[in-house]
């Protein structure tokens, strides 16, 4: 089973660019540029990465982004990641960014941008990846900081493919936002965001009519109403789910008490994810693999997997199919 997910062709569509930042280049950039951070080795680093729930994960996830202040900072990040979806056999990776958490440090809306642009370009041209921006706004702040960003990300919209919703997820509902996100499909931008990860089923109602999203990100909570779960596989929409964060925030104690398959068996579109990697324990593959022993995923299984992340993936119909074949060809074969 572990070989056939290493080699199974797969898209990401929940990856937070800063959610990657291993310890030793966290560790290398804050020497480079002589930012203070509270670790004195790398190993105290690694130590810091652990935490018990979302709030602490945060903490050090705003800590560690600090230290990226260049293009290069951005371009080395965003390249480290890529790098590890040319290991894993990821075509296809839709990743966040979150411009706010950068913004507010003095970090250009531009230096972030044309960073990992930079790494996108170079991992097609290298590896023939495919990769689309997913733009984040962070949940804790106010609209009119959205808002802000929205109007900072229109010379680059030519870049960006969505908005996001992330962040404490907890007494900031979809509904705080819907102002901003009317505003950012008015702009072309496709409209996504987290919800019923910590936050209620009512979380999803909002978000899915309210925010008007196509995809929900993590969703795991929609299973405690069954009237949304209907209307999740009426609508056709996918749910990006992330195994070894939903373990590491303690949204499931047990990996064999996670919903991933009652999902799939209910028709809901899920997908695999690794959401915030060097923080969870393990990229692409790593929560494959670890899923599906937990809960005895068949190899059918994976492949539904593996073709729901391209199908639900922002990418035109053409590319999908080619995609999908790609997944089919393989499991015929292995």
């Amino acid at each position: 089973m572990k070989n056939f997910i290493s080699q199974l062709p797969k898209a990401e569509l929940h990856l937070h660019i800063e959610g990657s930042f291993e310890p030793e280049l966290m560790f290398a950039l804050a020497q480079r540029n002589q930012i203070e951070i509270p670790y004195k080795t790398i190993e105290e680093v690694k130590e810091a990465y652990k935490f018990s729930c979302l709030q602490d994960f945060l903490n050090i996830y705003y800590a560690g982004a600090s230290v990226l202040i260049n293009e290069q900072d951005f371009y080395e990040l965003t390249i480290a990641y890529l790098t590890k979806c040319h290991e894993e056999n990821i075509l296809h990776t839709e990743i966040m960014f979150d411009p706010q958490t950068h913004t507010h440090r003095g970090v250009a809306f531009e230096t972030v941008i044309n960073g990992i642009q930079k790494a996108r370009e170079e991992a097609q041209q290298k590896w023939g990846i495919s990769s689309l921006l997913i733009m984040s706004y962070l949940r804790h702040l106010s609209e009119e900081d959205a808002f802000e960003t929205l109007n900072q990300s229109l010379p680059y919209k030519h870049l960006i493919k969505a908005v996001g919703l992330d962040s404490s997820e907890m007494g900031n509902p979809p509904s705080k936002f819907y102002k901003v996100f009317e505003a950012s499909a008015k702009e072309g931008y496709v409209l996504l965001a987290h919800a019923g990860e910590e936050g209620p089923a009512e979380y999803v109602w909002e978000a899915i009519d309210g925010l008007k999203i196509v995809r929900i990100d993590h969703g795991n909570n929609c299973l405690t109403d069954a009237t949304l779960v209907d209307e999740i596989i009426k609508r056709d929409m996918a749910l990006t789910v992330c195994p070894l964060s939903n373990l590491e925030l303690k949204v499931v104690t047990d990996l064999k008490n996670h919903p991933l398959k009652t999902m799939l068996n209910k028709g809901i579109k899920a997908t695999v994810n690794s959401d915030d990697p060097a923080y969870f324990g393990g990229y692409l593959n790593q929560n494959f693999t670890a899923i599906q022993e937990a809960l005895e995923l068949s190899k059918d299984d994976l492949v539904t997997l593996a073709k729901n992340s391209f199908h639900y993936s922002l990418l035109d119909d053409k590319r999908k199919s080619e995609l999908i074949q790609l997944v089919t060809d393989y499991a015929l074969n292995n």
